[in-house]
């Protein structure tokens, strides 16, 4: 496992921007899939965006494509999530986690070995 900390939630208006950064502590954060999930209140949570391991494939789940950009910097150890024309359903803690090797179901938690602790992000309409 690794150590992970995101950063960067607040609260923005409905139309505004968030820019998401996670910061892995290890030395072997070039070689895995990162993936950032959300979870709102009472609700499961659930897949959001996924980035392979070069950063040269993405994924990204219906309800944030064309709105959210995942990215990576391997040389900083860090994994970020651009999200514009955020919405009030966009409300959530938005975790980053650690996924496998290999880019494959990248949207099943299951296959993640390491979460952060996660950021608040709220969205006022």
């Amino acid at each position: 496992q690794v150590q992970l900390v995101e950063s960067g939630g607040g609260l923005v208006q409905a139309g505004g921007s968030l820019r998401l950064s996670c910061a892995a502590f290890t030395r072997t954060f070039s070689g895995y899939t990162m993936g950032w999930f959300r979870q709102a209140p009472g609700k499961e949570r659930e897949f959001a965006a996924a980035i392979s391991w070069s950063g040269g494939t993405t994924s990204y789940a219906d309800s944030v494509k064309g709105r959210f950009t995942i990215s990576r910097d391997n040389t900083k150890n860090t994994v970020y999530l651009q999200m514009n024309s955020l919405r009030p359903e966009d409300t959530a803690v938005y975790y980053c986690a650690r996924g496998p090797r290999y880019y494959s179901n990248y949207d099943d938690r299951g296959t993640y070995d390491s979460w952060g602790q996660g950021t608040q992000v709220t969205v006022s309409s």
